[in-house]
């Protein structure tokens, strides 16, 4: 049994641990790593899985961007990761569900990430072929849940780092 709660700045250390484990040294050349340089995540929606001793089983962050010149605050997901020794337990699956009702709840326009859409469609996410993420991401990865009601200005054009305020 494992508990979600917010990731706190000391917990900074360990969930870096967890990244390099799951991704490795070369995740620091992603295209979605150059659009979190140097930019907070979003605390409120910064979550780790513990277990009843403590221990970090997973962890999801969420960043601020801007699709285009689109109206409002968007999220980049990610990353994510489960500890390979808790992988298969449902951890990655509560991380994803509680990261994006929070952002639902925030008022959040929509969430992109990099991934494989076979998994990440079952939150909801979709193929965002009006959505471009800075070179070299594979286009067929990039996903995104849009929360916005139909009629609602479509996103559309390149992801970008949110340089303004946000207090969520």
């Amino acid at each position: 049994m494992t508990t979600l709660s917010p990731i706190l700045p000391s917990d900074h250390e360990s969930v870096e641990r967890l990244y390099d484990l799951a991704f490795g040294p070369g995740r620091y050349d992603l295209s979605s790593y150059r659009l979190r340089e140097s930019l907070p995540d979003i605390a409120s929606l910064a979550l780790k899985s513990v277990d009843g001793d403590g221990g970090l089983c997973g962890a999801i962050r969420f960043w601020p961007i801007r699709i285009g010149d689109c109206d409002g605050m968007q999220l980049l997901l990610g990353p994510i990761a489960v500890h390979p020794t808790r992988q298969g337990e449902g951890i990655g699956c509560a991380l994803i569900t509680e990261g994006i009702d929070r952002a639902r709840r925030a008022d959040y326009r929509a969430i992109v990430l990099v991934g494989d859409e076979p998994y990440y469609s079952r939150f909801g996410f979709r193929k965002a072929p009006s959505v471009t993420m800075p070179a070299p991401t594979n286009p067929e990865r990039t996903l995104m849940l849009d929360f916005a009601a139909t009629g609602t200005q479509p996103l559309i054009g390149p992801v970008r780092q949110w340089r303004g305020t946000h207090s969520v």
